[in-house]
Parts: structure tokens; C-alpha cells; sequence
């Protein structure tokens, strides 16, 4: 692993890779990617359970992260391990992690040995599932997204449907607001408010409504139990002060009214949405963000042909449209890609984005 305050080198490896190094490559490669989203503390985390992977430290867990079966980058396998103890310490049963989460100097490996020593039951279920980061900061591309698509001449009514939604925090983005290069969207008394740093040009001005928003999950998560909140909570990189108020301004939101998320895989939801009438006027618009790199192969498949038979169907009167904000694993960015029927079926890139709506480098 890169010692601390090197700068750490991605290596090449395919997404789905397992075997022999794959475990070490997705850490240090974890590591590489937490330093370029300005997130040294998590960065950190990961670095010290790569070492102690390293080292050999004996332990349950470890020998489970050294033997993973599935592809260790695919399935996020370092973020699964960080976000159980970054939980720990959120609960204030781990103070030991402090001096890593406050920044301090400090031995990160043996703090991280001797905290997964005494909490190694409670951070055994961590690994079960893949990080759930469905963040509000996200919203802002889909809404850029929305913009340009009306633009293009597609009905300004959107029914939009998303797949891996975790809490539904994106469900409800008809109740934020946005300024995005100085382009306003929303209602005038938000939830919440964004103003990413926004590179390039603004995205098109354009009336826009969202008719309808509903979304799916293999294991959603209710932002109203605490438990499950706290777990969604310890997924947020501690250096991202504003992903906590965002948070809790979610979980507000969803008491108040909960988003419509259903327990579904992609595949089925998209498939049972896509066979329902659709309204003229209306555009149907599925989005995902930072989702289909955990879609499995085969749902993949399924959900793109769905998607092509309806978009072939499509009309002026009933477009479809899909928006994707997802990991280029060439260039280690994320990309909001745009497709739509009929007349963009070929793809658009809108824009670069930092995964957790930073910033929006405008490209279309």
C-alpha cells in the first residue's frame, strides 16, 4: 500500500477480475480513487486494512477479505470494510478511530488492528452487501440532465424511474433545488439546495416538471429506522461534512413523505415499468447513478434490451429516455451519459461529475 502523503498510482485491472492480487489491487486502487475525490481520511481507512491484508494479521475478517470469492472491485469490497468501521466509530463504540477521522497523525494500522480485534461480529456483517451511497449531491446531474433533454424537444413532463435508489434520497429530487451555472430549477421552499462548482457552460434554461418519480432496490433502506440510518451514515466519507446535513435533511424529508421505492432487482422493475401505459406527453426517463457497476451481468443484459425495444416503440409523444451518471473505469471519472428514443438513441455525454455532486464539468 502507498504510505501516507504518497500519492498513490492506479493499477489496470478489469472491473470483474477475481483471483490471485485482486484483493490488493482493489485497495490500493480504492485508495487511489478516495485521494482524487479529496477524501484523505477515508483514503486512510482503506490504506490500514490493506496493511494489515499485507501483513498477514490473523482474524476472521481479514482471511474473509484475503479469500473474497466475488470480484473485489466490482463488488466494492474496500468501501464495505470502511463503511462498517466508520459506522462503529459513528455508534461511539470505537473512539480509538477518532485520531484517523479527525485527521490526526497516528499508527491508522494499528488503531484499525485493534479495533476489528474487539468489534470483529459486529463488522463481519459489513461485507454482506455493496456500499449503499445514494447521494442528494447527485441529483443536480440528473436535473442538468432533465434540462438538456427538454431542450432537445422532448416533452418537459418527466416520469423518471430509477434503478439501485438505497433510501430513495434521489426520489426526491422534485424537492430540491438547483443552481447549476446559474440556471435555477426547483420549488422556491426546498428540502435542500445545490450549487455545484460548475465548469463550462450552463446547461440549457428550460421549464421542466417531474410528474413522477419511483425507483427500486434489491435492500432498500428506511431513512426513518435509525439503525438502518446510521448504517447508511457510516457509507458517507467523514471529510464530507455537508453529506451529513444532506442526510439528516433526507431523512427529514422522508418522514415527512416517503419517496415511492419498491424491494425489486433492476431487471424486474424495469422490465414491469417499461409494460405500463404512459401518459402523452410525458417523458419516461430511467436514471442510476454509481449503481450498474453492481447490477449483475445478466440483469444488465436485460434492462439494455428492455430499454431498446421500448425506445424502438417510442414516440415524439411518448419518448424514452435513459440518464446514467456512472464510473468510467478507463479514466477513473464519472460520466453523465444520456441516451434517448426516438433521435438519441446513439448516446450524448453531458458532463463529468465528482461522485458526490462537488462539482459539474458541462461538456454537451
Amino acid at each position: 500500500m502507498a504510505e501516507h502523503g504518497e500519492k498513490p498510482q492506479y493499477q489496470r485491472i478489469d472491473l470483474d477480475a477475481k483471483g490471485a492480487g485482486t484483493v490488493a489491487t482493489a485497495f490500493s486502487n480504492q485508495v487511489a480513487y478516495c485521494t482524487a475525490a479529496d477524501a484523505p481520511i477515508t483514503a486512510r481507512v482503506v490504506a490500514a486494512v490493506g496493511d494489515l491484508l499485507d501483513d498477514q494479521t490473523p482474524g476472521v475478517l481479514l482471511d474473509r477479505i484475503r479469500g473474497w470469492e466475488g470480484a473485489p472491485l466490482a463488488d466494492a469490497l474496500p468501501l464495505r470494510i470502511a463503511g462498517g468501521l466508520h459506522a462503529l466509530f459513528l455508534s461511539g463504540d470505537a473512539p480509538a478511530l477518532g485520531a484517523i477521522y479527525r485527521g490526526k497523525n497516528a499508527d491508522d494500522a494499528a488503531i484499525v488492528r485493534q479495533v476489528i480485534a474487539a468489534h470483529e461480529d459486529r463488522l463481519l456483517p459489513s461485507l454482506d452487501g455493496p456500499p449503499q451511497t445514494n447521494e442528494a449531491g447527485r441529483s443536480s446531474s440528473f436535473i442538468a440532465a432533465v434540462l438538456w433533454l427538454a431542450e432537445q424537444g422532448l416533452p418537459a413532463r418527466f416520469q423518471c424511474l430509477e434503478i439501485g435508489s438505497s433510501a430513495g434520497i434521489n426520489l426526491m429530487i422534485d424537492r430540491y433545488a438547483y443552481d447549476l451555472g446559474g440556471v435555477k430549477a426547483g420549488p422556491s421552499d426546498p428540502v435542500m439546495a445545490f450549487a455545484p462548482d460548475w465548469q463550462g457552460n450552463p446547461p440549457p434554461d428550460h421549464p421542466i416538471a417531474i410528474t413522477s418519480l419511483k425507483g427500486c432496490d434489491v435492500a432498500p433502506v428506511d431513512l426513518t429506522d435509525p439503525a438502518q440510518a446510521l448504517r447508511l451514515k457510516g457509507y458517507i466519507w467523514p471529510e464530507h461534512g455537508v453529506r451529513f446535513e444532506r442526510m439528516d435533511a433526507a431523512i427529514g424529508a422522508a418522514r415527512a413523505k416517503a419517496p415511492d421505492l419498491v424491494r425489486m432487482n433492476a431487471a424486474d422493475f424495469i422490465e414491469t415499468e417499461l409494460a405500463r401505459p404512459q401518459e402523452p406527453g410525458t417523458t419516461r426517463m430511467l436514471m442510476h447513478s454509481i449503481v450498474w457497476q453492481y447490477v449483475p451481468k445478466d440483469q444488465q443484459a436485460r434492462v439494455t434490451k428492455a430499454m431498446d425495444a421500448a425506445g424502438a416503440a417510442a414516440t415524439a409523444d411518448r419518448p424514452l429516455a435513459w440518464v446514467a451518471l456512472e464510473a468510467n473505469r478507463d479514466t477513473h471519472r464519472h460520466e453523465l451519459v444520456v441516451r434517448y428514443w426516438p433521435g438519441g438513441a446513439g448516446g450524448q455525454l453531458l458532463a463529468e461529475a465528482h461522485p458526490h455532486g462537488a462539482w459539474i464539468k458541462w461538456m454537451a
